[in-house]
């Protein structure tokens, strides 16, 4: 090898490990791994919610028999790997959201697949639900890349994506074919340098002082980053 070649910096080679199908516990939320248990109440939660899976590669569901089903399917899988979203506030579950496209050797993970009902969707329990799952991947588990993909037309899911602190990395053109169309995707990611400021950032945010008495945030979490 040509030592005067440019390298990248020297990391851990360990392969980090698998996320473990455990619940996770947060102040305003539970996350349970993903069964057909759930499906009756999730089922609940999506009514007339149709649009909310207008950039899923599937759904919506138009029974719960049918939604039943593709839970069960995806509950059988270690990747992705889904959690049901409990909010403590409504004792409901509300929505999902997965770990996926995991890579140990390189330690790199991304956060996806989420679909939050209406009701869940701009809540405390929600954005509690993605920092629960991006601190287990980086925290407990030493993952150094967390990556966020969505639809390049997905507005909802790129302003999530800035808003929790992910760094854009440019768009995969004509990636993927969705229900019959052609998906460009955008691609974001955390590394581990960054990872720190952005957990800061999510506990702050969380914490119970942060909200007036309205449930209203007093700070947003860019502000929060700095």
């Amino acid at each position: 090898m040509d030592r005067d070649l440019p390298l990248g910096p020297q990391v851990d080679p360990w392969p980090r490990p698998l996320p473990a199908r455990t619940p996770i516990s947060g102040a305003y939320v539970a996350l349970e791994p993903l069964h057909r248990r759930h499906a009756g109440e999730l089922f609940e939660a999506m009514r007339g919610a149709e649009a909310s899976f207008t950039y899923m590669s599937y759904g919506p569901f138009a029974s719960q028999d049918e939604l039943g089903k593709w839970i069960a399917a995806s509950a059988a899988q270690h990747d992705p790997m889904f959690w049901a979203v409990r909010p403590v506030a409504t004792g409901m579950a509300s929505g999902w959201l997965a770990l996926m496209d995991i890579e140990p050797a390189h330690a790199a993970i991304e956060l996806g697949n989420i679909w939050f009902s209406p009701r869940l969707a701009r809540t405390r329990a929600a954005t509690e639900a993605m920092f629960l799952l991006l601190r287990r991947a980086a925290d407990e588990l030493g993952y150094r890349r967390l990556v966020w993909k969505c639809n390049a037309h997905n507005a909802a899911s790129i302003s999530a994506a800035h808003r929790l602190g992910f760094m854009p990395e440019g768009l995969l053109r004509a990636h993927k074919v969705v229900k019959g169309r052609q998906r460009d995707t955008a691609m974001f990611s955390i590394t581990a340098p960054e990872w720190p400021s952005r957990r800061d950032a999510m506990l702050a945010w969380l914490a119970a002082e942060n909200f007036a008495p309205d449930g209203t945030a007093k700070q947003g979490l860019a502000a929060l980053r700095g």
